[in-house]
């Protein structure tokens, strides 16, 4: 297959490239508007490869995206572009509303216009899939809010939507956007739900790099609230092997949740962390003595878990790694490749895509 990834410079976007080029035969086509968290250097292993092409485009942009479905021809789409920090939601909604949105919208239109060009058997071959996020679905309830012994829910792929933040309003609006554009025009469509990513790779900002970071430079800890928020940790490889599978055989209409089974309060991510930089670089001190509580954000939700029973059924996936597996190859990796964390942070690796590419947002 060739397929369109969306997003392929981004943290989970880089690792379906890198998965797909390094463990099939199928052809890549790497759509990226490059801004602050789209990092070329993530893809540095794969970018001689005769499978792979990159182009330089901005999502809501039609007429760059018409240019590049009639160009390249892709055998599915997988769309994974959009602006995913929810503290950034918070003080500028405004970029998620256009990326996340009318960015989704304006992908579905030139994806639909091409489909329709297709003769039938392209057509009924042809994949959208849509990469969404467990935060459509709001919050669950916390141990701390039920009674002892009361089994806790998960989200299932019926689970009402009931987003809490701009950012997940934004990624809801998307979704709902994709299933119309199936049930409407017949554009054969998918979704995925996925819980919180994690892995090589990561810009810094998201709390394992930051932490990870944090401590070796001897910088403060921060944690919103208590540290009690609970999430679903998924290694971001699980995760790829688990969008290709469904690219590849999912049924159009249906929607699939993946999930790690790893569900951890925030503080104990946090205390997993310290204790391998313990074991693996030690100090004089723990690094736990660095950890410092901060004012919680608005709207902050207290529990994400998923129930990925019906990807595991229907497809065959499951997750490789463990939380305990993946956090230290997590950690390894990080303290392996410093030459990538410097380039981030020092924004050296804007460099090369600013002359190559322009200024980026």
């Amino acid at each position: 297959m060739k397929i369109l990834i969306t997003g392929g410079a981004g943290f989970i976007g880089s690792a379906v490239v890198r998965h797909i080029i390094k463990n099939t035969l199928d052809e890549v086509v790497n759509v990226d508007k490059l801004t602050y968290a789209g990092n070329l250097e993530s893809l540095a292993e794969i970018n001689d490869s005769d499978r792979y092409v990159f182009e330089h485009a901005d999502i809501c942009d039609k007429t760059a995206m018409d240019r590049i479905f009639a160009t390249h021809k892709p055998d599915a789409v997988m769309h994974l572009a959009a602006e995913s920090h929810v503290d950034r939601s918070i003080t500028g909604p405004a970029a998620f509303i256009e990326t996340n949105i009318v960015g989704t919208y304006t992908l579905l239109e030139s994806a639909r216009a091409y489909w329709s060009s297709l003769d039938e058997n392209e057509k009924s071959a042809f994949r959208f899939h849509h990469i969404s996020t467990d935060e459509v679905y709001g919050d669950l309830p916390h141990p701390d809010e039920v009674t002892q012994g009361i089994e806790l829910p998960l989200f299932t792929e019926t689970t009402a939507y009931a987003p809490s933040s701009p950012y997940s309003a934004s990624k809801a609006s998307s979704d709902h956007l994709v299933r119309a554009w199936l049930r409407t025009y017949g554009l054969p469509t998918i979704v995925t739900n996925c819980s919180n990513n994690y892995g090589p790779y990561h810009f810094p900002e998201k709390l394992i790099p930051l932490v990870i970071l944090n401590a070796l430079e001897g910088n403060p800890l921060p944690i919103y609230g208590k540290g009690d928020q609970i999430r679903d940790w998924l290694y971001v490889e699980d995760h790829a092997r688990a969008l290709y599978t469904v690219v590849t055989k999912g049924k159009p209409g249906e929607t699939y949740n993946i999930g790690g089974h790893n569900e951890k309060k925030n503080l104990d991510v946090v205390h997993t962390i310290c204790d391998l930089l313990d074991e693996i670089v030690p100090k004089e001190t723990s690094y736990r003595d660095r950890i410092t509580y901060v004012t919680d954000r608005p709207g902050h939700d207290r529990r994400y878990a998923i129930d990925a029973h019906k990807i595991g059924v229907e497809l065959g996936w499951k997750p490789e790694e463990t939380f305990e597996s993946g956090i230290r190859k997590t950690v390894e990796w990080y303290l392996a490749n410093q030459e990538w964390v410097n380039n981030v942070k020092s924004g050296a690796y804007k460099s090369w895509i600013e002359q190559n590419y322009g200024e980026r947002k």
